[in-house]
Order: structure tokens, then C-alpha cells, then sequence
């Protein structure tokens, strides 16, 4: 098994803890940290033999992208191509930091391992506190899938990622709740209108992208998974999340009925 080393992380005042898990970053190490939305399993995204171990880690299948966290959404451009910038520039300061994954054209430098060999890359750029820290101290694009085995409910305290990943992963940080608890909204801009394709529904809504797009479509794998033999844009498009372990009953009825 594996050591791992819990730092905790309460406020800016604690940023100084952070930097032995930013230089394990650099390293090629893995490190689970807070995010807005749920705790996130980094890897430097620059490096395929840390990202590769992601994979491992949480026994995730092969062809499911990761996403990408910077530290401000400027950096974005440093490893995508931008096709509508007018799109993207109402959408970053509409949503980011935030909640809001984007899908672009990736660079080259980004591993093939963080976007499962599609040409295009998952990026976000998270409000947490400590998430935010991380990234400017490590300096690097760091992949972050959730910090779960794979098929699991997401963590959204440091707590949950113990219970699932400790023993397995160099570094846990405990930020404390996260403030979502829901994963990134994740869109594909379009390149040549303002509106977006909607591909992960989550901590931003469809009604907020209208405050900034004029049309939002659903992508037809939100009416159910892709075929096993599908290539998915972005994560959540053809596995299960959110599935916990115990049985659960649905009832349907009118509130004053039920």
C-alpha cells in the first residue's frame, strides 16, 4: 500500500501547505485537491505517465477524456485553439472561474492520454480557493477527473476521497466541503454562431448559458448513453455517475399523495 499524506487547508492563510503538493505536481505525482464542484484527481496534464496513472488509480476506462484546470481562464489559450474567441471571451466572464467546462481544439503539447486521442480538450478554470493556489504554485495544466474509483458517487469532501483512494494516491487535500457539490457543466462552443451544445448538465444550467448564448442545444447523448463503440467528447457521456451502492426506490405521485 501505498503512503499518503493528508494536508489540510482552510483558507489563503494556509496557502504555504500547498506547495509540497504542487511540487509533487511537477514531479509527475498524483494529488487529489478541492475544486467548487467536487474533489479532483490531478495529474500534470503535460506529462502521459501521469496521466496514465490517473487512469489506473481510479480503474477509469481508456476513451473517457479527462478535463483540464488552470489557473485563470487567459491560460486557456496556451493549449487550445480558439475558433470563435468572441463566444468563448462572453462565456469565460460570464462563468469563470467557475463551474463551466468548454470544449476547443487542443495544441499539441497536451497529452493524448488526457483527451483519450481526440483532437479536442476539456478545460476549466476552478474558483476554489485552494484549487487556484494549487495551479499557480505548480504552474502547469493539471488533468482532473473526479478523485473516485471510477462509477462511484463523486467525493465533495476530502473524507470521501480517503475512503475511496487512500493507500492508492501520494497526496489528499483537505479544502473542506465543496461549495457545488455537483460536477462542471461541461458545452462545445460552436464555431461560427453564439450558442452552445450542452454535453454534461451541472453546476451551471441551461438557463444561465442563455444569459450568454442565444441558442443552447442538448447533445442526443443526454437521451441516453453512446453505443459501446461511441467515442465521448467529454466525461459523463457514456458511463455511469453518480451510482451508489445501495438500493434505491423512486416514488411518483403529487407532493400532498406522496
Amino acid at each position: 500500500m501505498m503512503e499518503t499524506k493528508i494536508i489540510v487547508w482552510r483558507s489563503a492563510a494556509d496557502d504555504h501547505v500547498l506547495k509540497e503538493a504542487a511540487d509533487a505536481l511537477k514531479r509527475g505525482e498524483l494529488v487529489a485537491f478541492p475544486t467548487e464542484t467536487v474533489y479532483g484527481l490531478g495529474a500534470d496534464a503535460l506529462n502521459p505517465v501521469a496521466c496514465k496513472a490517473i487512469y489506473e488509480a481510479k480503474e477509469r476506462p481508456g476513451d473517457n477524456p479527462l478535463i483540464v484546470h488552470v489557473d485563470t481562464p487567459s491560460a486557456i489559450s496556451t493549449y487550445t485553439d480558439i475558433p470563435n474567441l468572441s463566444l468563448f471571451t462572453h462565456l469565460a466572464h460570464a462563468f469563470m472561474p467557475g463551474p463551466l467546462t468548454v470544449i476547443l481544439p487542443k495544441k499539441t503539447v497536451i497529452s493524448d492520454e488526457v483527451t483519450a486521442g481526440l483532437g479536442t480538450v476539456a478545460m476549466r478554470c476552478p474558483s476554489n480557493g485552494a484549487a487556484h493556489a494549487l495551479l499557480r504554485m505548480a504552474g502547469i495544466p493539471v488533468a482532473a477527473p473526479s478523485a473516485n474509483t471510477s462509477g462511484r458517487p463523486s467525493p465533495t469532501t476530502a473524507q470521501h476521497v480517503i475512503d475511496d483512494l487512500f493507500g492508492k494516491i501520494p497526496y489528499i487535500i483537505d479544502g473542506g466541503n465543496c461549495q457545488v457539490g455537483l460536477e462542471s457543466t461541461i458545452v462545445l462552443p460552436h464555431e461560427s454562431e453564439n450558442s452552445v451544445t450542452l454535453l454534461r448538465p451541472g453546476g451551471i444550467t441551461v438557463e444561465d448559458l442563455y444569459t450568454v448564448c442565444e441558442k443552447v442545444y442538448l447533445d442526443q447523448a443526454l437521451q441516453g448513453r453512446l453505443q459501446s463503440d461511441a467515442q465521448p467528447l467529454a466525461p459523463g457521456m457514456k458511463y455511469r455517475h453518480y451510482a451508489p451502492k445501495s438500493p434505491m426506490t423512486g416514488v411518483v405521485g403529487e407532493d400532498r399523495n406522496v
